[in-house]
């Protein structure tokens, strides 16, 4: 039975739903026992599309080569600026972008990719995978046949017994847009986590169903919606959703450390235990 849907975000290309679920179990279990709860591993279910990015056979080993000339006008070059002003904002040792130095894009990219190699939050992620995450984000929302493939992973993943669907990343878009796209999917909690659905200009203005007058739809089969963001998530942007989504989504903070957007801590939070918890113990109640 599967009571809780998971649902990555970008750079999973490289995994699996059972490897994915492996990482966030633990975590999840974790964060949930705080709420004095409990969750059986066989009433979770993965929903994987991280194959859906992997690259074709290339020449060479790891991800295929680029570099700053690579990034493509538009919401590549707008991703990568966006976390580079982000993360000089949180962090001291990032230099931050001025705007008389804002030209042509390649070394305007170059300088936020050198920027964010200074960044804790960063950490350990090269040019390459900076690069691959943000055409992941681009692709995502610019390629139609891709976008229907991701959310009919997610799709198929919910059953008739599905309680509650924990969120991550662009995870939260893709399930979002889906549940807006198929009000007949029986009643859950959403619980999103590091989310950047309100982020405007990258991407509430490219959701389907489009935002009207700013404000964006409330999605029919989520009859609550929890939204835990880290202060220092440079991913998440827009730390309320509220705002844009309605006063029925419950915001909530959490202090993650230094890996602000890494869904391990957002999983062991006692917020988040707490909000998947309730929900579980609602649905069990009848209400």
């Amino acid at each position: 039975m599967t009571r809780l849907v998971l649902l990555h975000g970008i750079a999973q290309q490289h995994k699996g739903p059972h490897t994915l679920l492996g990482d966030w179990y633990p975590g999840l279990a974790d964060g949930v026992s705080l709420a004095d709860a409990e969750l059986e591993k066989r009433d979770v279910t993965m929903a994987f599309y991280g194959d859906l990015f992997r690259p074709a056979g290339h020449r060479g080993l790891g991800e295929p080569e680029l570099d700053a000339s690579d990034v493509e006008e538009g919401l590549e070059r707008d991703l990568l600026l966006a976390w580079w002003e982000a993360a000089a904002r949180a962090e001291s040792q990032v230099p931050g972008p001025d705007v008389a130095a804002r030209g042509r894009t390649p070394y305007l990219v170059q300088r936020a990719l050198d920027a964010l190699s200074h960044s804790a939050f960063f950490a350990g992620i090269g040019d390459r995978m900076l690069i691959s995450d943000a055409r992941q984000v681009r692709r995502y929302f610019t390629e139609a046949d891709l976008r229907t493939a991701v959310q009919a992973r997610f799709l198929a993943a919910l059953t008739d017994r599905t309680e509650v669907v924990v969120a991550h990343s662009l995870g939260s878009v893709v399930a979002y847009e889906a549940l807006c796209a198929h009000p007949e999917v029986p009643d859950l909690t959403l619980v999103t986590l590091g989310s950047p659905l309100g982020v405007r200009g990258l991407v509430l203005d490219r959701l389907v169903p489009a935002p009207q007058d700013g404000r964006g739809r409330w999605p029919a089969p989520v009859r609550r919606w929890t939204n835990i963001a880290d202060r220092g998530d440079a991913v998440a942007l827009a730390k309320e959703l509220s705002s844009v989504f309605g006063g029925r989504v419950t915001d909530v903070l959490v202090h993650n450390g230094a890996k602000a957007h890494d869904v391990r801590p957002y999983l062991t939070a006692r917020e988040t235990g707490q909000a998947i918890a309730s929900a579980l113990r609602s649905r069990r109640a009848g209400r």
